[in-house]
Protein backbone atom coordinates (compact mmCIF):
# COMPACT_ATOMS: atom_id res chain seq x y z
CA UNK A 1 0.00 0.00 0.00
CA UNK A 2 2.87 2.41 0.93
CA UNK A 3 4.30 1.36 -2.51
CA UNK A 4 1.05 2.25 -4.17
CA UNK A 5 0.96 5.83 -2.27
CA UNK A 6 4.29 6.70 -3.40
CA UNK A 7 3.33 6.06 -6.66
CA UNK A 8 0.12 7.92 -6.63
CA UNK A 9 2.66 10.78 -5.29
CA UNK A 10 5.12 10.59 -8.19
CA UNK A 11 2.57 10.52 -10.88
CA UNK A 12 1.10 13.59 -9.12
CA UNK A 13 3.96 15.66 -8.70
CA UNK A 14 5.23 14.40 -12.56
CA UNK A 15 1.84 15.79 -13.79
CA UNK A 16 2.26 18.84 -12.21
CA UNK A 17 5.38 19.33 -13.62
CA UNK A 18 4.13 19.01 -17.00
CA UNK A 19 1.25 21.51 -16.32
CA UNK A 20 3.19 24.03 -14.86
CA UNK A 21 5.96 23.94 -18.36
CA UNK A 22 2.88 23.84 -20.26
CA UNK A 23 1.31 26.85 -18.22
CA UNK A 24 4.41 28.85 -19.04
CA UNK A 25 3.53 29.27 -22.48
CA UNK A 26 -0.08 31.12 -21.80
CA UNK A 27 -0.51 34.73 -20.13
CA UNK A 28 -3.92 34.56 -18.88
CA UNK A 29 -6.14 31.64 -16.74
CA UNK A 30 -9.82 32.68 -18.38
CA UNK A 31 -12.83 31.66 -16.11
CA UNK A 32 -16.16 31.29 -17.51
CA UNK A 33 -19.37 31.07 -14.93
CA UNK A 34 -22.78 29.13 -15.77
CA UNK A 35 -24.10 32.49 -16.66
CA UNK A 36 -21.69 33.03 -19.40
CA UNK A 37 -19.69 35.34 -17.91
CA UNK A 38 -16.13 34.99 -18.67
CA UNK A 39 -12.60 36.45 -16.24
CA UNK A 40 -9.23 36.53 -16.50
CA UNK A 41 -6.40 36.73 -14.61
CA UNK A 42 -3.03 36.98 -15.76
CA UNK A 43 -0.46 34.01 -14.46
CA UNK A 44 2.51 35.91 -13.31
CA UNK A 45 2.39 35.40 -9.56
CA UNK A 46 -1.11 33.14 -9.89
CA UNK A 47 -2.35 31.70 -6.45
CA UNK A 48 -5.24 29.36 -6.61
CA UNK A 49 -7.23 28.34 -2.96
CA UNK A 50 -10.29 26.17 -1.99
CA UNK A 51 -12.16 27.75 0.65
CA UNK A 52 -14.96 25.64 1.45
CA UNK A 53 -16.96 25.85 -2.10
CA UNK A 54 -15.21 29.20 -3.25
CA UNK A 55 -12.74 28.79 -5.30
CA UNK A 56 -9.98 31.86 -4.67
CA UNK A 57 -8.05 33.63 -7.29
CA UNK A 58 -4.80 35.88 -6.93
CA UNK A 59 -2.31 36.81 -8.84
CA UNK A 60 -0.59 39.84 -6.04
CA UNK A 61 -2.49 42.49 -8.30
CA UNK A 62 -5.95 41.51 -8.06
CA UNK A 63 -8.27 39.03 -6.11
CA UNK A 64 -11.51 37.08 -6.98
CA UNK A 65 -13.32 34.41 -5.71
CA UNK A 66 -15.81 31.69 -7.81
CA UNK A 67 -18.27 29.94 -6.27
CA UNK A 68 -17.52 26.06 -7.52
CA UNK A 69 -20.92 25.63 -8.49
CA UNK A 70 -21.27 28.91 -10.46
CA UNK A 71 -18.17 27.93 -12.29
CA UNK A 72 -18.64 26.79 -15.55
CA UNK A 73 -14.94 26.24 -16.98
CA UNK A 74 -11.58 27.98 -16.36
CA UNK A 75 -8.36 27.76 -19.44
CA UNK A 76 -5.34 29.07 -20.05
CA UNK A 77 -5.31 31.52 -22.78
CA UNK A 78 -2.23 33.43 -25.01
CA UNK A 79 -4.62 36.00 -25.96
CA UNK A 80 -2.59 39.69 -25.27
CA UNK A 81 -6.18 41.28 -25.30
CA UNK A 82 -7.80 40.26 -21.52
CA UNK A 83 -7.25 42.19 -19.23
CA UNK A 84 -6.75 41.20 -15.08
CA UNK A 85 -9.58 40.71 -12.63
CA UNK A 86 -11.72 43.69 -13.85
CA UNK A 87 -14.55 44.85 -10.95
CA UNK A 88 -16.99 45.67 -13.08
CA UNK A 89 -18.16 41.16 -13.67
CA UNK A 90 -18.46 41.46 -9.78
CA UNK A 91 -20.64 44.44 -9.53
CA UNK A 92 -23.89 44.32 -8.58
CA UNK A 93 -24.51 47.93 -9.87
CA UNK A 94 -25.76 49.48 -13.06
CA UNK A 95 -23.28 48.46 -16.15
CA UNK A 96 -24.10 49.59 -20.31
CA UNK A 97 -23.60 46.78 -23.12
CA UNK A 98 -22.04 47.54 -25.84
CA UNK A 99 -21.16 45.52 -29.27
CA UNK A 100 -17.25 44.83 -30.71
CA UNK A 101 -18.14 47.76 -32.95
CA UNK A 102 -19.51 50.13 -30.62
CA UNK A 103 -23.12 49.98 -30.95
CA UNK A 104 -25.23 50.61 -27.18
CA UNK A 105 -27.49 47.61 -26.37
CA UNK A 106 -28.63 49.27 -23.25
CA UNK A 107 -28.18 49.62 -19.18
CA UNK A 108 -28.70 47.07 -17.65
CA UNK A 109 -29.26 47.05 -13.59
CA UNK A 110 -26.50 44.03 -13.28
CA UNK A 111 -24.37 42.19 -15.75
CA UNK A 112 -25.87 39.06 -14.58
CA UNK A 113 -29.07 40.49 -15.81
CA UNK A 114 -27.60 41.47 -18.97
CA UNK A 115 -25.84 38.55 -19.75
CA UNK A 116 -29.35 36.62 -18.76
CA UNK A 117 -31.28 38.43 -21.84
CA UNK A 118 -28.33 38.58 -24.50
CA UNK A 119 -26.81 36.50 -26.95
CA UNK A 120 -23.75 34.57 -26.98
CA UNK A 121 -21.36 36.64 -28.58
CA UNK A 122 -18.23 39.15 -27.88
CA UNK A 123 -19.90 42.46 -25.54
CA UNK A 124 -18.13 45.65 -23.94
CA UNK A 125 -19.39 46.26 -20.54
CA UNK A 126 -18.84 49.26 -18.82
CA UNK A 127 -19.71 50.47 -15.04
CA UNK A 128 -18.61 54.12 -16.20
CA UNK A 129 -15.28 53.81 -14.70
CA UNK A 130 -14.57 50.42 -15.91
CA UNK A 131 -14.78 48.93 -19.03
CA UNK A 132 -14.01 44.85 -20.05
CA UNK A 133 -14.41 42.88 -22.85
CA UNK A 134 -16.66 39.36 -21.93
CA UNK A 135 -17.82 36.49 -24.16
CA UNK A 136 -21.23 34.99 -23.17
CA UNK A 137 -21.25 31.21 -23.64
Amino acid sequence: MVSDMKKWILFGLIAWCALAAQAGEYNYLVFTNTDGTTTAMTVTGLTLTVNGSVLQVTNGTDNVGFTLTDLASMQFSTADTLTAIPTVLNADKPVHMYTPTGVCLGLFPSLKQAAAVLNKGAYIVTDGSNSQKIILQ
